[in-house]
């Protein structure tokens, strides 16, 4: 059976929710996985830093390095990616999982904010995606079958998708955006390039401060099944597992894992539908 034994992820803001789920799944395989995060620190409000997630990692049997790092730097990520490769010897998979959200409509949204979202889902994932490539070239030219996998929707052009909160919204497709142009530029390298989004909310600590989704937690899946779908897609051969925006519940149910109950928060509830999915 396929797995991630030995391969070196790179992960964006992988220190606590769908990230560290992610890492915690590549971990089992006995991956080395560099967590480039900006949470150094204990936050009283989300919990989890780059060293508890390093530790959580380990324990689960992989290799972990710590990175501090804020994407939107050019400088720091250059870096991050250097410290990766000088302590595992390479990148075979990077995850742009990074993100900043803000649900409001233009007048309740601050350039700040405005700002935020763009250097962190659009920049940072194609800052991270252009420093990773030279790496992932070589990972392809020995045969170790790389992938960036981008947190990230379908692009799917509704209005209703734009009318509450148009600024999220042009900020997480450019990250969808990249998944589509990377792939292509990248297909004939042997390069996969996928996003991954779920069908359900997921319980994570950032979704949980959004207002009002606290009281929803009980009708959305926890970050495990997206951790999950994202080993099934970093598993898959890159060369024909490319372009495509994956939905968590679609890629479990193809590799014959139809139980998605144990993911509910709980068990019974009526799920909460993620936004962009019609």
């Amino acid at each position: 059976m396929p797995n991630l034994s030995g391969k070196t992820l790179f992960i964006s803001g992988g220190s606590r929710g769908i990230g560290l789920a992610i890492a915690l799944r590549a971990a089992r395989d006995g991956a080395n996985v560099a967590i480039a995060a900006k949470t150094a620190e204990p936050n009283p409000r989300l919990p989890g830093t780059i060293h508890s997630a390093a530790a959580d990692i380990e324990a689960a049997g992989g290799r972990a390095l710590p990175i501090a790092c804020d994407i939107r730097d050019e400088a720091a990520v250059r870096a991050a990616v250097d410290a990766a490769v000088a302590a595992f010897g390479g990148i075979d998979i990077l995850v742009n999982n990074a993100s900043a959200i803000s649900l409001t409509p233009t007048l309740a949204t601050p350039m700040k904010r405005f700002d935020l979202m763009f250097g962190v889902n659009v920049r940072g994932t194609f800052l991270c995606s252009q420093a990773c490539l030279p790496h992932l070239l070589k990972a392809a030219a020995a045969g170790r079958n790389p992938h960036v996998l981008t947190l990230s929707p379908p692009l799917n052009l509704n209005p209703r998708w734009f009318r509450d909160h148009v600024a999220y919204t042009m900020a997480k497709y450019g990250m969808s955006m990249c998944v589509l142009g990377m792939a292509e530029e990248w297909r004939d390298a042997g390069i996969g390039v996928n996003a991954l989004w779920p069908r359900s909310v997921i319980a994570t600590a950032a979704i949980a401060m959004i207002p009002g989704a606290a009281a929803q937690v009980h009708r959305m899946r926890k970050p495990e099944i997206m951790g999950d779908a994202a080993h099934a897609i970093l598993t898959r051969d890159a060369r024909t597992t490319t372009g495509n925006f994956f939905i968590d519940e679609e890629v479990l149910a193809a590799t014959g894992s139809p139980d998605l109950e144990r993911y509910a928060v709980q068990s019974g509830a009526a799920l909460l539908p993620d936004i962009f999915l019609d």
